[in-house]
Formats: C-alpha cells, structure tokens, sequence
C-alpha cells in the first residue's frame, strides 16, 4: 500500500493481523530513501548493491508513524524486479511491501494458496509462472560499520562457505525452531538454505521438508550424518530422528543450542583454537534440562565449558511468560523480595489483576508450569516490563526495539550484579531498577550494565578470542556498545546472529 497513507497502513495492519511489527518500505531510488532516512555512505552501497536487501536505517519519520510505531527505524529497500520499478516509476510514491503470507506461515506461490488472504488485499497481479521456491527478503543493517545480517535469504542464498577443515562424511544441519534454515555439508563446503522460518504450523513443517529435499535434490546431495539441536519437542529435531530412523546408514548427532550458536561464528572466522564465546539469546535447551540464553561458553568444534550464566529464574506460564513480559518480571520480583512484591507500586503490579497475582504466586512457590532459564532475552522483557515499557508482546523482539529507544549514551553508570559460583546474580540489579524513578536512565545504566558483566567475566579469559552470537546481538545499542568496548570482537556477518545461523554451526560441530 502507499507509505504516505497512514489511514491505508492502519487498514494494512488490521487486514494482517500486525498490530505493531515494523513494515518495510520500498523505495524508487536512493534520493527517495533520503526522505524518509538518514542514510551513511556504507548503508547507500547496501541499499544498491544487487542483493538488494532491507536495510535497518535511522527513521527520519514521526514516532507515532503506522510504519514502525514508536521505532526510530525503518527498513527500506530499492526495486529488485523490472516490474516493481514500473510501478514506483508510475506512483512517485514509496511503497510498503509486505509478503503474502499469513503471519507465521510459508508465502503463497500461487493462486490456491493466495486464496487464504482474500480478506488481506484488494486486488491480486497473477503471472502463469508458477513459484517454484519462494523466498524472503534479505534483512541486514550496520553497527559500527560492520554489516550484520538479520535475515539472510533472497539475493544471498544457497549461501556456500569455505570450512576451516574436511568434513568426513557428508552431512545434513537441521537447525533450530525458530528462523529455521537448513545447510548441507560436504568436503570443506557448506551450503546454507535461505530462511525458512518458524516451525509451528502444519504448513510450515511442509515447507520446511520441501526445501531439505530441494537442497539436496539441486546438489544431489546423499547425507551420511543428520545434525540437529538437543531440544527434543523441537520441529527439526523430531525429523532428524524421522530421517535416522527411516534410514539406518545415516548417523545422528544433537549439538547443544549455544554452543551451535558461537561455532557459527567460528566458522565465518575460519578460527580453530578454543574461543571464548558469549551466546545470548530468549531460549534453548541447556544440558542440565533446564532454558538457557544467557551464557558464557569456553568452547572449540568439540565440546565447551559453561563459565557463567545468568542465575536461573522460572517462567510463569512456561510459554505464555514468552510472550508476556510481565510474567518474567514478576517471577524476578518474587525472587527478589518474596510475597512482599505483590505491594510494590510499580507497572508490572499494575498489570496484574489481584487474583492473579496470588495464583501466579502459588505457581512461583511450588514450580508449577514454571520452567527455569538463564536467558537473557526473557531478562530485557523483564526490565521493559519493570520500567513500565510494555506488559504483552505483539512480535518477537519488540521489547529490545523499545528498550533501544530509551537509551542515553550520556549516562555511563551501571547497577551492581554478583557473581556467585559462576551464576550471574540480578536481585540487586533488579531492586536498583526499581529505585530509578526515570526510565531513561533506569534503561541506560541496564544497557551498561551487560556491558560490565561481559568485561568481568571475560577479564580471566582475555587471551582467547571473543565471539558474540545469539538473538540478543540482534540489539543495536548493546552490540554496539560492546563493539566500542571491545574492537577486536568476533560478531556475525554474513550468518545472521540469530537462530537463521545455527545450521552452521551444527554442520562443523565434532
């Protein structure tokens, strides 16, 4: 629809399903970019270059914009087919452009399956070519100069990588639930599927197992060994043991989620020797059963030392917490200050009905569907939740976009945190945060804060490499102020930090 007509954007949003999730733009050129961003001399080169992907721009467009509410971002990207210029040649105007899919769901590839969004647009262009493979767009943007991709898919893939050894038997990468891909390896090569995406409807496992037997159809491709994640109620592990099972000749191997994650980066290094890796993400499975994603790994192609994590806190709800930041938040309060939480005058209290709160209480105490996580991405839903940012989530991630906008770089002081037999205590943190009646600097000193724990944990490691992997790294202003602070930093590139890169890690694990 047009990018100028909010009221057309609302209904877009309405039609969709899509409350709040940032559309992309497309643009006729680079002078209309500049309209709507501002846009650095290394951003232009990527919005040209033909690829042609998303790239993640400074918004020059109000914050109450429908585009990307109260996100000082947007995504633009130039024409990447003949027929998308004729139609901004014709309407002078910049265009949001979405992929016809239900949310969660493969994209349509032809009229049958478009017929499942007749509620969503107002007219249909068709062609008699029918889509053989869709595919998504490529997502990347820049922190300090360096290009790190989001999503990696049209314009860059099947991505093949040079190993940094041979593999000794061909072998097939799985990967993880959510931004699924997929990756073969064989001899020192691996090739990597464009992005999938999540395995949670019946149609996307479909679509899932399509591109496996594409792959492997296009390079003719005869696994030896099946890779995939510990997690055993995930969609790639459950036809990893299918595959394992159907065929005997092909061997299994689980790889543990964050250890899969920094490997990754590993390989995009071409780095052999043991690395210190700090993986952090919303969640996966750890060894000991419980939900990592807060982690510090000393780990090569073999095995990894867990050094420290984020102490353990349950999940109310287990999945719902996902979703529900004032969930997590409240489980951290009940740590930190016990039955007495329930009287503290604060956003997470506030949004909480009495009955609730004593339920949520009871399950706290017994345990009941609350399952333990270190992770990190559930401790920033935390702290928005806390700071009065936001109680439910409506996409993935947006409480980090949020807590993005909150952040002073002029405030450089930090909150206190412990480190107890290598679990990362946060009660203080939690109780500092509390205290700060401004949110910007409440928000700020938090950031600083991941900073400071990263630099004492990595201090009795410094002669190691450090990579930086995970979903959280994702987060501009962390991975920027942990690029400041550290220069020398491994940090993904070409393989996105999210879980679009475990495949390859997977595919190089010993």
């Amino acid at each position: 629809c047009d990018a100028t007509n909010e009221e057309a954007i609302k209904e877009l949003r309405k039609r969709k399903k899509r409350a709040h999730k940032p559309f992309a733009i497309m643009v006729k050129d680079i002078t209309m970019a500049k309209e709507l961003a501002i846009i650095s001399l290394k951003e232009e080169e990527l919005l040209s270059s033909k690829e042609r992907p998303i790239v993640i721009c400074k918004s020059l467009l109000p914050s109450n914009s429908k585009i990307a509410p109260n996100i000082s971002k947007i995504g633009l990207f130039l024409p990447y087919t003949p027929l998308h210029l004729l139609i901004l040649e014709k309407l002078q105007k910049p265009i949001v452009a979405t992929s016809a899919n239900i949310s969660d769901e493969p994209i349509a590839i032809n009229l049958e399956s478009l017929q499942k969004l007749h509620n969503v647009y107002d007219a249909v262009l068709n062609h008699n070519r029918e889509i053989v493979n869709g595919c998504d767009d490529s997502v990347v943007m820049l922190v300090q100069n360096r290009v790190v991709t989001l999503r990696r898919a049209r314009g860059y893939t099947p991505l093949s990588i040079k190993l940094p050894f041979k593999l000794k038997e061909p072998t097939l990468a799985l990967g993880a639930n959510q931004k699924s891909t997929i990756a073969i390896g064989f001899e020192d090569n691996a090739i990597l599927s464009p992005h999938i995406g999540d395995l949670d409807g019946i149609n996307s496992i479909e679509y899932y197992k399509k591109n496996i037997e594409t792959l492997q159809r296009i390079y003719n491709f005869e696994p030896k060994r099946a890779v995939c994640d510990i997690h055993p109620n995930y969609e790639s592990t459950k036809h990893a043991l299918e595959i394992t099972t159907q065929n005997k000749n092909i061997t299994l191997n689980q790889v543990q989620h964050h250890h899969a994650h920094i490997l990754a980066t590993m390989v995009e290094y071409k780095l052999t020797g043991k690395v210190f890796g700090v993986a952090f993400d919303g969640t996966g499975a750890g060894t000991d059963g419980k939900l990592w994603g807060g982690e510090f790994l000393l780990c090569d192609y073999q095995s990894f030392k867990r050094i420290a994590h984020i102490n353990y806190f349950k999940l109310l709800g287990g999945e719902r917490a996902i979703k529900e930041p004032k969930r997590v938040a409240l489980s951290l309060l009940f740590d930190t200050f016990g039955k007495e939480a329930l009287s503290l005058n604060i956003p997470t209290i506030q949004s909480f009905k009495k009955k609730e709160l004593h339920i949520l209480y009871l399950a706290w105490q017994k345990g009941l569907n609350a399952p333990l996580s270190s992770s990190m991405g559930r401790l920033f839903d935390a702290v928005a939740s806390i700071t009065g940012v936001i109680q439910e989530l409506s996409f993935e991630g947006q409480s980090g976009l949020l807590l993005e906008e909150l952040y002073n770089p002029d405030i450089d002081t930090a909150y206190s945190f412990k480190v107890n037999n290598e679990s990362i205590a946060i009660q203080t943190l939690i109780q500092e945060i509390i205290d700060e009646p401004d949110k910007t600097v409440a928000v700020s000193r938090f950031f600083n804060t991941i900073v400071n724990i990263v630099a004492s944990i990595y201090q009795e490691y410094s002669n190691y490499p450090l990579l930086l992997s995970g979903g959280v790294f994702q987060n501009s202003v962390l991975l920027n102020l942990l690029l400041e602070k550290f220069p020398n930093a491994y940090i993904s590139n070409k393989i996105p930090p999210n879980d679009g890169g475990i495949t390859l890690g997977q595919i190089v694990s010993l």
